[in-house]
């Protein structure tokens, strides 16, 4: 596990720092589609990406969904970071993208490495700044783009994350995260292909122009 700790992280962490990663750290195997954070649950560990995506929704008390942002490779989740150190219940949901590999971190270690490594510090702060502006433009998104703007940059996104450009999502799956109807989806997307922007195929969504 040590080398595939060492290619997602080796750029932030000095090597002291990954042996004790190595050695402490829980590794596992997420299925595509499991969820791995549930809102109102304590988070215990503290998650390192080594590979796949994760996706980070908002639920509201209906049930309804929004989606926040993309985790990928060398990443963490600042909301996760937050209730950890606030002995806080979550307030979001994490969902597997793709089949992922994490190493779980326990919370314990959090402080402790604050202090001991400035590359961990670093890599914490780092993280909050890069999910606080991914949060910053998805509150933008709503609040000044169209819904087949949204729509667009979704499905950009998703072939970004996933580096394909064929996507395995329903038309409902996507009206879930961007917090809209199915009908609305179906509609947006059928322009989308009127365009030539997708084709729209019976199990999936292909991107012609990114």
């Amino acid at each position: 596990m040590i080398q595939e700790i060492k290619n997602s992280y080796g750029d932030f962490f000095e090597e002291e720092l990954l042996e004790e990663i190595n050695r402490i750290a829980t590794f596992k195997e997420i299925p595509e589609g499991f969820e791995i954070i549930k809102p109102g649950s304590y988070i215990r560990f503290m998650p390192l990406i080594i590979h796949g995506a994760i996706k980070v929704l908002r639920t509201d008390n209906d049930g309804d969904e929004l989606l926040l942002y993309f985790l990928e490779k060398g990443d963490t989740c600042a909301m996760t970071l937050s209730c950890c150190l606030g002995h806080h219940k979550s307030e979001i949901k994490a969902i597997a993208e793709t089949d992922t590999k994490l190493v779980m971190i326990p919370i314990s270690k959090m402080e402790e490495w604050t202090t001991k490594y400035k590359s961990w510090r670093n890599f914490v702060f780092d993280s909050y700044h890069k999910r606080l502006i991914e949060a910053i433009e998805t509150i933008d998104s709503i609040a000044f783009l169209n819904m087949d703007d949204r729509l667009l940059k979704y499905l950009r996104d998703k072939i970004k994350i996933n580096n394909t450009s064929v996507i395995h999502s329903t038309h409902q799956q996507i009206a879930y995260d961007l917090h809209t109807s199915r009908v609305v989806i179906s509609r947006l997307l059928k322009k989308l292909e009127k365009d030539a922007i997708v084709k729209l195929n019976r199990n999936n969504i292909e991107i012609l122009q990114t």
